[in-house]
């Protein structure tokens, strides 16, 4: 790879600046919506505990003057927070924009108490399901967000009175959104030293972590060493901070009346146990299939069994490095071959710079793609170290902008999509690149590398993913009961770890930190993270398979389906493509790709 620096993101297209009179402005006028909101609802008695009009024309426009103000408070609100997070993700240095951070979060409280007084309300109203339905059946802006609106009246039931779910809204300032600031300062600023080239320097954690894909397997090695002892060094604060944060799902998911912390997810990923459930099995009976793929790796390494640090190690034509500009172009070609549309999109973010790719000290790791509503734009992150790898991630997160771009033209409500589809795009782009890349293959080498990065992704949505939904489990029902050590929580990521990469993995050089390192893990609004990514990957695949099958045709039902993701249920949208999601035949059917990519990898 060339010595050229990956960009960083233009923000000021949002805003020019924390001190500009147009983000100053904006805040005023969050407090203006929300003070006239609060307005609204008290005019007209919308409360878990408030009167209903008498006619359905009356409840219709009442639900709409309510959907309304929240659809403009969203809007607004989440250009701000979008700014501040482009900021502070990138620099957490940045103490005036972690200040502003913490200052609009009352606003975020104030809002969450709006939604839970709205939803307390709707619920009553829906104990007549034919006077909700008669209010829905009224053009206007209730009928346009009945999705919305059924699925809020569903989830009221899930409520502790509105008093109380206002302290926790206030107290989670100081709980649990706090543990999430500190596990996002404490990782992003953790630093350690690394010897290279007869000389040591300190280098930022995100940077050591990239070199898990390094050519040298002297390097990779001292940087899983490396990187377990920095992880050591501050487990004493993450393990508080996941501990506080396990310990507030636990009690709301208690006080509120769900099952458990896995019954709320479920909701929010819009699916049932059934269908988690057949695509967890699914996925568990494909794990010989990827160790296989890891007992040929180690062989191909030089190991009798593959080690953690050689996890992620290149296989193939290992020298090949990617210049940004290099990976930008190929990107634009291969997505615009696939859909015009989407080429033209892809080429304009790069254009109008809303990539930050450079990896740096005081910049989280990882990748994300966030949506800037006011705009309607998106930002990407990632940290771009040249590898094919960091290619097809860049094309993931680029998926998740051309979905919001989809999106673009509905409400703030209607765009409201479960993790589970919203991997869908993004997972689609991957596999365009990993198709096109695989065409472009000159000799086996170069073959084997795709391959390789194919099949190493593929590895952590299934089998680690499933580790990842073991460790969370456990933790739960341990935390029920007492407070975990660090001690702890590294044992159950181990158990985790060997009950599904078995004897794929040498065992004795695990990762025991990967609940450290991992944000997802501390989320206390969205818990069991990681399992809407695999999710994501089969349902994706499956999708691309039917795209092979019809060709030019599936690409306006595809737009359609991702402009839809807000306003249905998983399985309604998939039986669009007559996908049966508690079958365990379409996953094993998308999990059969990655089989027969597995053979080809052993038969290089």
């Amino acid at each position: 790879m060339s010595q050229e620096t990956p960009p960083r993101w233009d923000l000021e297209s949002i805003y020019p600046g924390l001190e500009s009179e147009a983000f100053r402005r904006d805040v005023e006028r969050v407090r203006e919506g929300l003070d006239a909101l609060d307005a609204y609802l008290d005019a007209e008695g919308i409360g878990r505990d408030g009167p209903l009009p008498a006619d359905d024309a009356t409840l219709s426009r009442r639900i709409g003057g309510v959907v309304e103000r929240m659809n403009a408070l969203l809007e607004l609100y989440g250009t701000l927070r979008a700014y501040v997070h482009g900021l502070v993700t990138t620099d957490s240095y940045d103490t005036a924009a972690r200040r502003m951070q913490s200052a609009l979060e009352p606003l975020d409280v104030r809002m969450e108490r709006q939604e839970v007084r709205f939803r307390g309300w709707i619920g009553r109203v829906a104990e007549d399901p034919a006077r909700l339905e008669a209010a829905l059946a009224a053009p206007g802006v209730a009928a346009e967000h009945a999705f919305f609106l059924r699925e809020t009246a569903e989830q009221s039931r899930y409520l502790m009175p509105e008093a109380e779910e206002a302290l926790a809204a206030e107290l989670s300032m100081s709980g649990a959104r706090a543990w999430e600031r500190l596990r996002g300062v404490v990782t992003s600023q953790l630093q350690a030293p690394f010897a290279r080239d007869g000389h040591e320097e300190t280098l930022p954690i995100t940077v050591i972590q990239g070199y898990r894909t390094h050519p040298d397997a002297a390097v990779r090695r001292q940087a899983y060493e490396v990187e377990q002892k920095a992880w050591e060094s501050v487990q004493e604060p993450l393990a508080a901070c996941l501990n506080g944060i396990k310990g507030t799902v636990i009690t709301l998911f208690r006080r509120r009346g769900r099952q458990d912390a896995l019954h709320e997810s479920l909701d929010q990923a819009r699916i049932d146990r059934e269908t988690l459930e057949a695509m967890l099995g699914a996925m568990r009976a494909a794990f010989p299939t990827f160790r296989r793929y890891w007992r040929a790796k180690a062989e191909r390494l030089g190991h009798e069994a593959l080690p953690w640090w050689d996890l992620f190690a290149p296989v193939g034509s290992a020298e090949r490095r990617y210049a940004f500009s290099e990976a930008r172009d190929m990107i634009v070609a291969e997505l615009g071959a696939f859909h015009p549309r989407l080429g033209r999109f892809v080429e304009h973010a790069f254009r109008a710079r809303w990539i930050d790719a450079e990896p740096r000290a005081g910049k989280r790791g990882g990748a994300f793609c966030m949506r800037v509503p006011g705009p309607k734009e998106s930002r990407v992150l990632c940290n771009y170290d040249g590898s094919l790898d960091e290619v097809l991630t860049l094309a993931h997160e680029l998926g998740h902008a051309y979905h919001n771009e989809c999106l673009r033209e509905k409400t703030p409500l209607q765009r409201l999509t479960p993790m589970t589809l919203a991997e869908t795009a993004s997972i689609f782009n991957q596999t365009i690149m990993t198709d096109a890349v695989l065409a472009r293959a000159e000799d086996p080498q170069e073959e084997l590398a795709i391959l390789e990065a194919f099949l190493t992704d593929a590895g952590q949505v299934v089998v680690d993913i499933t580790s990842r939904y073991l460790f969370e489990g456990e933790v739960f029902d341990r935390r029920a009961e007492a407070e975990l050590s660090a001690q702890d929580l590294c044992e159950i990521m181990l158990r985790a770890q060997r009950d599904t990469y078995g004897d794929g993995l040498d065992e004795r050089y695990l990762n025991p930190y990967m609940w450290a390192w991992k944000p997802h893990y501390y989320s206390s609004g969205l818990s069991f993270y990681n399992y809407p990514y695999a999710f994501g990957l089969l349902f994706g695949l499956g999708l691309y398979a039917r795209y092979r099958e019809e060709g030019q045709p599936f690409l306006a039902d595809y737009d359609r389906l991702l402009a839809s993701t807000g306003e249905a249920r998983a399985a309604e949208l998939a039986a669009r493509f007559g996908i049966d999601l508690r079958s365990p035949a379409f996953w094993e059917s998308s999990l059969d790709v990655v089989a027969r990519r597995v053979e080809r990898y052993v038969a290089l």
